[in-house]
């Protein structure tokens, strides 16, 4: 399986990069072939600007997602966006591995989201009419891969349970892990998560690192989130309703998104 790892600290001695040794050397000892982008060493730029699309005329209004569109259409992406996009064509699987910082990934990785999931690749696909809307949530460019998150947080375990204070940690990631990752196709496996980082010692390293190791063995094999796919018939077209009757008993929100507890 190619594999690639997408990385956002910029400390290259940082916890994070240690876990990310960790899972390239189990995952090439299992036999993948792994390539990292790492933002930070890589400089990557992270906003959305007039210099992503250099075919634009100086006096035309800049439109994103129209730019987007034309620029991935014409193959005229500037050379970064491109190459992370081949790699992402090269990958049977992505993982996303960063710090939890306010909720959230690390401006650049959002911005490599923002740049490199071009309309027409990531977005933007398939037909639109009463029957489907679209290639997306299960399909898509990236459909048959498989992706998943590798996030440190410096909370407890308990702050990001069900009852605590930062909300459940599987709300948080949802916007991630549902709509930049299942969006264009990926099959999402849950996400592995360090808590209480800043205060780790030799032996929650030790812990971690042992537990990351277990999931990279079997990370080919890891059954997947079970969200529901758009165009499967769970979701009235064009609103994009769940139908009345879905849904585990009790669930809301973002669980309503899962088949769970159904037949």
């Amino acid at each position: 399986m190619n594999v690639l790892l997408v990385f956002a600290h910029p400390e290259p001695r940082s916890l994070s990069a240690a876990l990310r040794d960790v899972a390239v050397q189990e995952l090439e000892a299992a036999g993948h072939d792994v390539r990292v982008s790492d933002l930070y060493a890589m400089g990557w730029k992270a906003q959305v600007d007039r210099a992503d699309f250099p075919a634009l005329g100086t006096d035309a209004r800049l439109l994103p997602a129209a730019a987007s569109r034309n620029a991935f259409a014409t193959g005229t992406l500037t050379a970064d966006v491109q190459a992370e996009i081949a790699k992402l064509l090269w990958a049977d699987a992505l993982i996303l591995q960063f710090p939890l910082w306010w909720f959230a990934m690390p401006a650049i990785l959002k911005g490599w989201v923002d740049r490199v999931y071009a309309y027409g690749f990531a977005y933007g696909v398939g037909e639109h009419s009463d029957r489907r809307w679209g290639d997306r949530y299960g399909e898509g460019s990236l459909a048959g891969r498989r992706a998943m998150l590798i996030v440190t947080a410096g909370g407890w375990a308990e702050h990001y349970g069900p009852r605590g204070v930062n909300g459940p940690i599987d709300d948080l990631l949802f916007p991630i892990n549902h709509g930049i990752l299942y969006y264009p196709g990926y099959d999402v496996l849950p996400p592995f998560i360090t808590y209480g980082t800043d205060r780790y010692d030799e032996a929650s390293f030790a812990a971690a690192a042992r537990q990351l190791r277990e999931r990279m063995r079997i990370f080919a094999a890891t059954a997947p989130i079970p969200y529901r796919r758009q165009n499967g018939g769970d979701y009235h077209i064009p609103t994009m309703e769940l139908r009345a009757g879905l849904g585990a008993p009790g669930a809301s929100g973002f669980a309503l998104h899962r088949r769970e507890g159904e037949e």
